[in-house]
């Protein structure tokens, strides 16, 4: 094998990569002397049909699948001999080839920059620090109302309508052969009317009818319904309704907990502080995180693989993109917005190779067992969809190291936590909570104008600050 080194620029490399024909020759050997151990063909008993054979037969259809054997392992060889260190997987482009002749090809590869990692020890970072008051917490229960409604008994004898709640009792069969299944029956059961909680037409059904009544209500299951056994089908349900109750202001008591699962008042306010703590404790680590990313960030400069730059912009840039098909009032990017995005993907691909660095020198590893929590975590996202999200990530060795790598990062920055020289300050919730206008990997400090940074900040705010904004307002949802 010949190797020429065609262009070396900054950290762009350019190889040319000739293979005899005679070593190309010895993998096709070897491959057909594989199919031939199993092939048949008249006359011959498997594994001895001659060479000469097994070329006319076969050769051309093993010569794509050798070429790509030989290929890779040229390419491995030569990064393996010239110490290579790739950024990202080498571009091949084929120069010259026939059957029986040399393979002469070209390959294209951006190596990872040489640079030292700054002092680590007794960075200065400000935790911020946010106390829970009792208000937090009616506030997050007052939130918590909102998507909840109550109700009381009605007064009077009058009928159901539209909005109120039924408690009611009801059994159901299908109709064409009159068996009772599972989930066709409940006693005490609270159904608001118009909802649209059932299956089309029972709520219709149930207007007009006062406490006490007992009926039957004719109804057909959907053709998509998920019980395939009622899919389609026709059903009769015997109804008695119990009690009716109307629309009312929620009341914060052991009673409204009960309906959220939880013992009492008391249970339901202990969890919404604890759920509130949780919160403020993961904002507090986020701010502290791009505190930690700022300093590191200004801490280096050194050249960056314009390929890893060009692959994180074109994710960026797809995000974006999917949200805008999702807002069709969303605004196409301008040329300076694009320009903008371009300085947020050389600061994270700086920063990853800075990470990257940092976690090899500290030995930091993502074992298997942790990466099937996350794996677990990933799949509770989708109930009832579980295998499938298992199947995907075995599939896709990409998708799993898309996993492995936000954790890589956690636990160096932890580590770096451990070095800094950390100091408490104590701040308001809506101080901790406020938004801030760059990313985790966001802004470029300190490396253009001020002017530039400013639009920077601003750009990342309209675009890309999603997984920051969505963690700091986490807790105003609950």
């Amino acid at each position: 094998m010949e190797v020429k080194e065609i262009k070396s620029e900054g950290l762009s490399r350019e190889l040319e990569v000739m293979v005899p024909a005679n070593d190309i020759e010895k993998h096709v050997i070897e491959r057909l002397t594989e199919v031939g151990k199993t092939v048949k063909m008249p006359g011959f008993r498997p594994g001895k049909v001659p060479m000469d054979m097994l070329k006319q037969r076969y050769g051309r259809a093993v010569m794509g699948e050798v070429l790509e054997s030989v290929v890779n392992e040229a390419t491995a060889q030569v990064i393996k001999d010239k110490k290579i260190r790739p950024a990202q997987q080498p571009q091949i482009e084929v120069k010259e080839f026939d059957e029986g002749k040399d393979l002469t090809y070209s390959m294209k590869v951006d190596v990872l920059p040489d640079f030292d990692v700054m002092d680590l020890k007794g960075m200065k970072l400000e935790k911020p620090v946010a106390k829970i008051e009792t208000k937090d917490i009616n506030e997050a229960l007052g939130r918590i109302t909102e998507h909840h409604k109550g109700s009381k008994p009605i007064k009077g004898d009058r009928a159901t309508k539209k909005g109120d709640f039924v408690i009611m009792d009801f059994d159901g069969r299908t109709a064409d052969d009159d068996v009772h299944h599972d989930g066709m029956k409940a006693e005490g059961h609270k159904l608001e009317l118009g909802s649209n909680q059932f299956i089309p037409g029972f709520e219709d059904q149930m207007i007009g009818k006062k406490a006490g009544d007992k009926f039957d209500v004719n109804v057909k299951f959907p053709d998509e319904y998920g019980a395939k056994e009622l899919a389609g089908r026709e059903a009769i349900f015997e109804v008695k309704i119990n009690e009716i109750h109307e629309e009312s202001e929620v009341e914060i008591n052991d009673d409204f907990a009960k309906e959220l699962g939880f013992d009492d008042e008391k249970a339901l306010r202990d969890a919404v502080e604890h759920q509130l703590k949780s919160d403020y404790e993961n904002q507090t680590k986020l701010k502290m995180k791009r505190q930690l990313l700022d300093m590191l960030d200004d801490g280096h400069s050194f050249d960056i693989p314009q390929g890893m730059v060009k692959a994180e912009l074109e994710g960026i840039t797809a995000q974006i993109e999917q949200e805008r098909k999702a807002n069709p009032d969303a605004e196409e990017l301008t040329d300076e917005e694009k320009e903008e995005l371009q300085v947020i993907s050389e600061r994270r691909v700086r920063l990853g190779l800075v990470i990257a660095e940092i976690g090899q020198q500290r030995k930091v590893q993502v074992n298997d067992q942790e990466l099937q929590r996350a794996v677990i975590t990933e799949a509770q996202k989708y109930p009832g969809q579980e295998k499938m999200v298992f199947d995907y990530y075995q599939k896709n060795p990409q998708a799993l190291e898309a996993l492995r790598a936000p954790m890589f990062e956690d636990k160096v920055v932890e580590l770096l936590f451990e070095d800094a020289d950390i100091t408490e300050k104590e701040v308001s919730i809506e101080e901790l909570m406020k938004d801030d206008d760059d990313e985790v990997l966001g802004k470029k400090k300190a490396k253009k104008s001020s002017k530039k940074s400013g639009k920077t900040e601003k750009s990342a705010k309209k675009t890309t600050k999603k997984a920051a904004k969505k963690a700091s307002k986490k807790a105003a949802k609950k």
